[in-house]
């Protein structure tokens, strides 16, 4: 598979898996595929579940341009803030070497980086941890401490990590979602769920108090065990964000394109 095949499907990715976890928060969300924008706008307080992303492939600086524009006019007419997500190596090279002027003449700003990621890398061993033990997520309760260790490792407020998870039906059933607990108290989380022939791992996080001690990592590899197991699947991807970068290819994930997440200009 190629780089730019790799980067094709990280976007795809995107699109599927937010489709479903959008569509599991508000059933009547904005879900559209336009020309160029795929649209998962669930309207509500978790910034992550309002997302737009470029879709085109060797897109030129004047067609990333009027997207851009598209794509803010679109987050200018909902309630809540989210992201427009863009992959890098998709574009054209005369759009990313103008991506940051064409996104301030759209009125947005970058919020921060990430990067796409993916590998064959499935089985995998039962993980362990000598501080750890895993819990699946089955009750509102457990999916409420997850969105919790979300909401403070992505400095949102409590509130709006619960607007976006709790009370799901598809994070309690359907999604291979773990905390790691720490002498009973949970301190880590990752979840993995299907999605077009491949496990996406989605929504780590670790406890501001407990990073660097390998908590990110053993709970990941506990979620792709699990869903591994579930599932018979062999490929995983993911989007990681700058912090999650270098813990990801010692699990066996490649990185692709660089990504970039920008809001609107306030």
């Amino acid at each position: 598979m190629t780089d730019l095949a790799d980067s094709i499907e990280s976007m795809e990715q995107l699109a599927v898996v937010w489709r479903a976890m959008v569509l599991d928060r508000d059933p009547g969300a904005d879900v559209r595929d336009l020309p160029g924008i795929a649209i998962r706008w669930a309207d509500c307080r978790f910034l992550f579940w309002n997302c737009i992303t470029l879709t085109e492939v060797g897109a030129d600086a004047g067609h990333v341009g009027q997207r851009l524009g598209q794509a803010a006019d679109i987050m200018r007419s909902k309630q809540h803030p989210g992201f427009l997500w863009i992959f890098e190596d998709l574009l054209a090279d005369d759009a990313r070497a103008t991506l940051s002027e064409a996104a301030e003449r759209a009125g947005l700003e970058h919020a921060f980086p990430g990067t796409g990621m993916a590998g064959d890398l499935l089985p995998i061993p039962e993980p362990s941890h000598p501080d750890l033990t895993f819990v699946r997520v089955t009750t509102d309760e457990q999916l409420r401490t997850y969105a919790d260790l979300n909401s403070r490792a992505y400095g949102f407020p409590l509130e709006d990590g619960r607007d976006g998870l709790v009370g799901s039906t598809l994070w309690k059933n359907q999604a291979h979602a773990y905390l790691g607990l720490r002498d009973g108290v949970p301190v880590t989380c990752a979840a993995a769920v299907e999605a077009a022939g491949r496990l996406f791992v989605v929504l780590v996080a670790t406890a501001p108090e407990w990073e660097r001690k390998g908590y990110g990592e053993a709970v990941t590899r506990k979620a792709l065990y699990e869903g591994g197991q579930a599932t018979g699947l062999t490929r995983a991807t993911l989007h990681a964000t700058a912090a999650g970068a270098p813990v990801y290819p010692r699990i066996g994930f490649n990185p692709n394109s660089p990504m970039h997440f920008y809001s609107l200009k306030n």
